[in-house]
């Protein structure tokens, strides 16, 4: 068995525990650039989830955030937020169905903060967040939502 494959059931054992674990929070997967965060989350949201919705919150250039940092900016409200989204995106976003992926967290603070938000007002939605370097933007931040979040390493 390679490594590769071992450590793909590893984070797969590791998220299934957490989509089935009834004290589940918003989960933000933490790593290293270009280790595969992206891609094991869709992989785990197509085949554990009847729908998927990806949001890339990857800035377009340095003063340009991507265009769906603005639901985030604009309200707390996590209800609100997934009615933008879902609106946007054209599919529904639906709690025990539909695994919200927000990838490249780092680059909205905003929605680093609303994950306490989910935790509290949404807890039924799965959310998962994928960022590289989140220690330099969360240790940035003036807001994180400190025990509302949970946390999954991918090492190299």
């Amino acid at each position: 068995m390679s490594d590769a494959s071992y450590m793909r059931r590893d984070v797969s054992a590791q998220l299934q525990e957490w989509k089935t674990s009834p004290f589940r929070k918003p989960l933000i997967l933490k790593g290293a650039r270009q280790v595969g965060k992206t891609k094991v989350l869709k992989e785990f949201g197509h085949a554990e989830f009847q729908n998927m919705a990806y949001v890339s919150l990857e800035r377009i250039a340095r003063d340009i955030p991507s265009e769906y940092a603005q639901f985030f900016e604009e309200t707390l409200d996590p209800h609100r937020i997934v009615a933008n989204l879902s609106l946007a995106l054209g599919a529904p976003i639906e709690a025990g169905r539909t695994l919200l992926v927000l990838d490249e967290v780092q680059d909205c603070p905003a929605a680093i903060n609303s994950l306490k938000y989910f935790c509290e007002d949404m807890p039924d939605l799965h959310v998962a967040c994928a960022g590289s370097l989140l220690g330099v933007a969360l240790a940035a931040e003036s807001s994180f939502p400190v025990g509302k979040v949970d946390f999954l390493t991918l090492f190299p």
